[in-house]
């Protein structure tokens, strides 16, 4: 009786506690994810900040294009042709999670197949892989056309996913057989490779159980980003405005008085008929009704020093990785082609416990979370193996820049903001009323062309409105250039001129149907889904 007793105890304990846990995370994810804070952890993409970092242009009183956050998807949305268009940026520009991120080009593919297939169909599945492939060459075509191709660092490489769990394997070769069937094409630099021959093709540590090779890329995020933010300030000076350090503190609707949304800003007051919301983690902030609907997670990242015997360039600057040993959660690493070839390494979720709770609904990216950093810190000799890692790496003589960084194998430490959408799929369009909670301005508020201001009566823009491009879930380099591009067809009501229902998958578009839809919960049954 007494061990029944203690048993039911313990489980009712359990459950308390889990009750507690749900409780919390509930009430975390339904708050505000406030303003993105002030010296946020430094990350090692930034260094040394670009000219443009803290550009503050004149804050104009109206503008027809105002677009909130300055990170790839604001970049991707931004023009100054014909249009005038304003960027607001609540801290330095690219500060948010494009500028803290892996610098990965690299789609989840079979992985998100068979259920993208089960529940959307062959067709939009297909679509929706073909959406995130189309991001390696986009990216190099972006770079190449404002001619940052260099410092932007694109590059295209051979991406090995590393299975350390013989079911996972299993289930992961399982899938490649599913996506090989239906998108043949697509698949044909998708290899296995078993244990022998994954060890010792890609110098990994003697308790690999196989590999997954296939294509992929890697970029220099803040680079690229800020790249082309520069060229658009000295293309449009009249037309293109960059106000950094500006946060967008409130957006009032249109009124009789006036036909236009008014944003706020610690500057002053902008009109405008069209706001782009290009904020992710952050984005119900300003949206109260996208609260639980797209969730803000905090991540982790490092660059680190490789060991003296991992060959360079040969298995890492033309190799990104991808590191499971768990069901849940995952580590990913690339290196970069100059400087020391950093190694880049983030994840680290769900590696301690409820650290994955933790990180949910936390806004917080001026610190790091310890017990992941720790993870971090360790585990590179561990995949690679302490043979093929060898001896610390002995530092490069940094010149001016010596002492900016730890001297460790551990050069920096810094977290960022994801946007987790809660039925994993990206949030694109125009954001009906019952999702943004204010009223829209009238249709006389159109975007005009320079035709109509010479005297000729033609629109151009979709009706006025707010829109967004968000909840990208940690895969922002394959979902957030296009969207942004998709973003800016629609809002200039160019959707048929740009082919949109050619590639743009409708899966994306923000509906009422959709936003009813969309629970937390069922983000947890999307995790928990083989």
């Amino acid at each position: 009786m007494g061990n029944a007793f203690s048993l039911v105890r313990l489980a009712l304990t359990e459950f308390l506690d889990n009750l507690r846990t749900f409780q919390t995370l509930q009430d975390r994810i339904q708050r505000s994810p406030g303003l993105p804070l002030p010296n946020p952890s430094r990350s090692f993409w930034s260094y040394p900040p670009s000219p443009i970092a803290t550009h503050v242009s004149q804050l104009p009183a109206h503008a027809d294009f105002v677009i909130i956050g300055s990170g790839i998807t604001g970049t991707a949305h931004a023009d100054g042709h014909n249009v005038t268009v304003l960027v607001l940026e609540a801290r330095d520009a690219c500060s948010g999670a494009t500028g803290r991120n892996g610098g990965h080009i690299s789609p989840p593919l079979y992985h998100d197949y068979p259920s993208l297939k089960r529940d959307h169909g062959q067709a939009v599945a297909q679509k929706m892989i073909k959406f995130r492939l189309a991001h390696l060459q986009e990216l190099r075509s972006a770079a190449e056309q404002e001619g940052i191709l260099a410092e932007s660092q694109w590059r295209e490489v051979e991406s090995v996913d590393v299975f350390y769990d013989s079911d996972l394997f299993e289930k992961a070769k399982a899938k490649v057989q599913k996506y090989k069937a239906d998108l043949p094409f697509e698949a044909e630099h998708h290899q296995v490779h078993e244990a022998h021959e994954a060890i010792e093709k890609f110098r990994l540590a003697p308790d690999t159980l196989g590999c997954i090779s296939s294509s992929a890329g890697a970029i220099h995020p803040y680079q690229f980003v800020t790249g082309i933010l520069a060229k658009l300030l000295s293309r449009y000076p009249d037309t293109f405005s960059l106000c950094t350090n500006t946060p967008c503190t409130s957006i009032s609707p249109p009124t009789s008085n006036t036909p236009y949304y008014t944003l706020s800003t610690p500057r002053g007051i902008i009109t405008t008929p069209h706001v782009i919301h290009a904020t992710n983690g952050w984005a119900s902030t300003l949206l109260e009704k996208l609260r639980a609907k797209i969730v803000p997670f905090r991540g982790n990242m490092s660059a680190q020093r490789p060991g003296q015997s991992l060959p360079i360039p040969q298995s890492t600057t033309h190799r990104s990785f991808i590191f499971y040993t768990r069901a849940i959660g995952y580590d990913y690493l690339t290196q970069l082609p100059t400087g020391e070839h950093e190694l880049m390494l983030g994840g680290g979720f769900a590696q301690d416990g409820d650290e994955g709770y933790e990180a949910m609904g936390n806004t917080d990216d001026t610190s790091y979370s310890k017990r992941i950093g720790a993870h971090l810190s360790g585990v590179l000799p561990q995949y690679f193996g302490e043979d093929n890692w060898g001896k610390e790496s002995v530092l490069m003589d940094e010149g001016e820049d010596a002492g900016e960084w730890a001297e460790g194998r551990v050069k920096a430490l810094w977290s960022g903001i994801l946007g987790i959408s809660v039925d994993l799929i990206p949030w694109v369009g125009r954001l009906p009323r019952v999702v943004s909670g204010r009223n829209e301005p009238p249709l006389s508020s159109v975007v005009k062309s320079e035709k109509e201001e010479e005297g000729e009566s033609v629109h151009v823009g979709a009706p006025p409105g707010e829109w967004i491009a968000a909840g990208y879930t940690g895969e922002g380099m394959v979902h957030a250039w296009l969207s942004g591009k998709a973003l800016a067809e629609m809002v200039l009501g160019r959707e048929v001129e740009g082919g949109l229902g050619e590639w743009f998958p409708d899966m994306m578009r923000v509906t009422e149907k959709r936003w009813k839809k969309a629970k937390a919960e069922n983000l947890l049954d999307a995790l928990n889904d083989d």
